[in-house]
C-alpha cells in the first residue's frame, strides 16, 4: 500500500509562491495517477490539479490555471505543486491523493489514496 506524505505548506504574502511536495513511501508509486485537492474552512474540498501516472498529462482547476503546476519525478516518488502568483482566496488545506483507476480524473472519490494534508496561508 502507498502511503503519501505532504509537505511544503505556509504563510505567503499575496503574490508570492510556495512549493508542494507529495512523497509516496511503500510501493512504487509510478502506477498511480496523482492529484492535488484542497478544502478552505467552511467549503467543500475541491479539485485543484491532477497528473497521469507517466506526467505526460495534467490537468487544472479553472481557479489556478496559469498559475499552479503540477509535476513529478517517478523516480523519486515524489508529485509536485508549484503555486505561483498566490492569492487570499488559495488559503485552504492541501491534500494530495493517488489512484489506480484506468485514466485520471478531477473525482475525489476516485482517489484512493490520500495524505495527511499541509495548510497553505495567503495573506492579503
Amino acid at each position: 500500500q502507498v502511503q503519501l506524505v505532504e509537505s511544503g505548506g505556509g504563510l505567503v504574502q499575496a503574490g508570492g509562491s510556495l512549493r508542494l511536495s507529495c512523497a509516496a513511501s511503500g510501493r512504487t508509486f509510478d502506477s498511480y495517477h496523482v492529484g492535488w485537492f484542497r478544502q478552505a474552512p467552511g467549503k467543500e474540498r475541491e479539485f485543484v490539479a491532477t497528473i497521469n501516472w507517466s506526467g505526460l498529462y495534467t490537468y487544472y482547476a479553472d481557479s489556478v490555471k496559469g498559475r499552479f503546476t503540477i509535476s513529478r519525478d517517478n523516480a523519486k516518488n515524489t508529485v509536485y505543486l508549484q503555486m505561483n502568483n498566490l492569492k487570499p482566496e488559495d488559503t485552504a488545506f492541501y491534500y494530495c491523493a493517488a489512484s489506480d483507476w484506468a485514466q485520471f480524473t478531477t473525482t475525489s472519490g476516485r482517489y484512493n489514496i490520500w495524505g495527511q494534508g499541509t495548510q497553505v496561508t495567503v495573506s492579503s
